[in-house]
């Protein structure tokens, strides 16, 4: 993983905003999914604070790291909870399951 800042990362920007083709186009061509920006937050971290279930689910399926800190110690789920993003944690675990169960292996 690399720090870069977030305002030259297409895939946090895409996340941040929920633009799904975007994310797809960008997995596509092989970006670093666990990216982080200066406060160490992920695509994911961003598509969960925001609330973009189908966001969460493709990078999650796609090899996001689903535990990985911020600079305040929080996951993507733990920030889904702060703003009380049930929908978004329970994707959470339902993907992590689906990934489970294919044999892919989920950090």
């Amino acid at each position: 993983m690399r720090q870069v800042p977030l305002e030259f990362l297409a895939l946090h920007m895409a996340a941040a905003n929920g633009h799904l083709n975007i994310i797809e186009y960008l997995i596509g061509r092989g970006v670093d999914l666990n990216a982080f920006n200066e406060e160490k937050n992920t695509p994911l971290h961003w598509a969960c604070l925001n609330g973009h279930l189908e966001v969460v689910k493709k990078l999650i399926l796609a090899g996001a790291n689903v535990s990985v800190l911020n600079s305040y110690e929080k996951t993507p789920m733990d920030e889904a909870a702060s703003r009380g993003k049930m929908d978004i944690i329970d994707a959470i675990n339902e993907a992590v399951a689906q990934v489970e169960l294919t044999g892919i292996r989920v950090s």
